[in-house]
């Protein structure tokens, strides 16, 4: 599922608990060129916990070698692949001839110039679409809980998984889908309530001294604004601001949130299903393959665009933004994830196009907390482990140790299990550029299960119409990733999947501030300079020289609070 992270601070007072999922940093940073760029600092000289990219080139460099460029799968809603800050960085299949309609490569997929979309069809591309919870309660309640009891029994002591599964399933749609409709309802009554608040402040800025000298409504409509003032104020998006920044802003603001609600009265509804219609395949057969269109974009290429430009998104005109690999990396456009949640057939079919097209790492910013089809997923996993292919995932936004809340796909059958099945996958929670506050507070985390963080929060980086936009997630955190393993196989294309994640661990800067170490294996933010001075030293050197050498560890530093 694609996830904007939106502020609580307007639902503060309406007695609705909101779990983090989407935000956009909107502090007028547009100007900052420090700000646009936080999150590639030498946290050396900076004490910023960045990720150190240019000295990883020089230090790479320096020591002779030469890049070559890696192809990067980016399995999301979609890709701009024509943005001006990223169309020097596109993958162009080298076997296809655009256009003639033909499947001149014998891959199956016609004309897959840049990619594929596996949410698309003949009749166009999926938008919105259910959530996981959502299919899985329509599809088992008739088995697990119709007419006949006898049946239920039968069928629940018959399908013990598959029950405990819908259980779950049916406990989150309930509640999920309450809290989405209260949402959607108090983020429509805020913005009916902006003329109210503009008209309280009178031309005055927000501050908390005006607004406690507003005196009270006798109406309600004029009283709930005037609540509103006050949480706002407290807010730094909008303290000090002029009463006309503050209309502009949080008109921008509510479009944005009741954008992101209104699809949800169809990602939780249980009749509804575009797949046939569109798509045109046989969903229950995880077996079929070639489907789709090469629409890369798709309907809403946001949060796709937004993460391939953290990857390899080049300076252009007065925009200095850069991703970590894009001195070296190419992006492939695999459009897997909908308005809604991704489903496990197309994800199994998208990693295995990515791998067999010649993709090395793939960024996986998406997760669900139940999984039908995991097995399939599971089978393609180790299908890219098999043929040497990094898998990058974002831990998730819930704020929760996902040893407790599963966010699918995991590289763990079970919890329990000591290491993970495959040793291809990558794991990344989101940090911040607050050394007291590394942890940003809606990622998810775990000691076993979580690998590294990286920078996650406020981060620019393009998205459609040309355009760039701060955001922020585990979902920007993984192509940070993604990219830092980019850089260390673009110059050492020898490195496993294995010794890439080994690298970036072991050379994390660590943090013992709010009990940072404990929440990954890392115990602290990746340093790609860092990681490729562990890989030479541990990995490189010992292919040049054919001897075995002792593992050198990189000297760490830490930060304590």
């Amino acid at each position: 599922m694609k996830k904007v992270l939106l502020a609580a601070v307007f639902l503060t007072g309406f007695g609705f608990s909101f779990a983090q999922e989407a935000k956009t940093k909107s502090t007028d940073p547009n100007e900052d060129k420090n700000l646009m760029t936080w999150y590639h600092k030498d946290f050396g000289t900076s004490k910023v916990y960045g990720v150190n990219t240019e000295n990883a080139y020089k230090y790479l460099e320096s020591k002779g070698l030469k890049a070559k460029s890696v192809v990067v799968g980016v399995l999301d809603s979609g890709v701009q692949v024509d943005h001006p800050g990223l169309v020097k960085n596109v993958w162009s299949n080298p076997n296809e001839i655009p256009g003639n309609g033909k499947d001149d490569d014998g891959n199956g997929y016609i004309d897959d110039i840049h990619g594929w979309n596996f949410i698309g069809g003949k009749n166009g591309d999926v938008d919105i679409d259910n959530m996981e919870v959502t299919r899985v309660v329509a599809k088992y309640k008739p088995v697990f809980e119709g007419d006949d009891s006898t049946k239920n029994k039968a069928n629940q002591a018959k399908m013990p998984e598959d029950f405990a599964m819908y259980m779950k399933a049916k406990d989150l749609f309930t509640k999920k889908s309450i809290e989405a409709q209260q949402n959607f309802r108090t983020y429509s009554m805020i913005n009916e309530l902006i003329p109210n608040m503009v008209k309280l402040l009178d031309g005055k800025p927000i501050t908390a001294e005006n607004i406690s000298a507003i005196k009270k409504p006798t109406d309600q409509r004029n009283a709930i604004a005037l609540e509103v003032l006050g949480n706002v104020s407290q807010s730094p998006d909008f303290k000090g601001k002029s009463s006309a920044e503050f209309e502009k802003q949080i008109k921008e603001q509510m479009k944005e949130y009741i954008d992101y609600y209104a699809p949800q009265a169809k990602q939780y509804d249980l009749s509804y299903d575009p797949r046939k219609e569109i798509v045109g395949d046989n969903y229950d057969d995880y077996s079929e393959k070639i489907y789709g269109n090469n629409h890369y974009e798709g309907p809403d290429a946001e949060h796709g665009t937004h993460v391939a430009g953290i990857i390899a998104g080049l300076p252009q005109g007065k925009e200095v933004q850069y991703g970590v690999a894009s001195k070296v990396a190419k992006i492939m456009s695999v459009r897997t994830v909908p308005n809604g949640d991704e489903r496990d057939k197309d994800v199994a079919n998208a990693i295995r196009y990515a791998v067999d097209n010649g993709a090395k790492i793939l960024n996986m910013s998406f997760g669900k907390p139940v999984s039908p089809g995991k097995n399939v997923v599971w089978d393609a996993f180790k299908y890219a482990e098999d043929k040497g292919v990094l898998l990058v995932k974002a831990a998730g936004n819930e704020n929760e140790d996902v040893a407790e809340h599963l966010a699918y796909p995991t590289n763990f059958k079970n919890v329990t299990d000591e290491k993970p099945f495959v040793s291809n996958v990558l794991v990344v929670g989101a940090s911040t550029n607050k050394n007291n506050e590394l942890r940003a507070d809606f990622s998810n985390y775990n000691k076993k299960m979580v690998n590294v963080f990286a920078p996650g929060e406020q981060i620019y980086s393009t998205i459609p119409k040309n355009e760039y936009k701060y955001l922020q997630g585990t979902s920007m955190a993984s192509p940070v990733v993604a990219g830092a393993a980019a850089v260390l196989l673009a110059y050492m294309p020898d490195l496993k999947p294995a010794q890439i994640i080994e690298s970036l661990v072991k050379s994390s800067n660590p943090s013992t501030a709010n009990g940072f170490t404990d929440q990954s294996q890392a115990g602290g933010v990746i340093d790609v300079k860092r990681a490729a001075e562990y890989a030479y030293q541990n990995f490189y050197n010992d292919k040049v020289t054919k001897s075995k050498k002792p593992v050198r560890s990189v000297k760490k530093n830490a930060v304590k609070k």
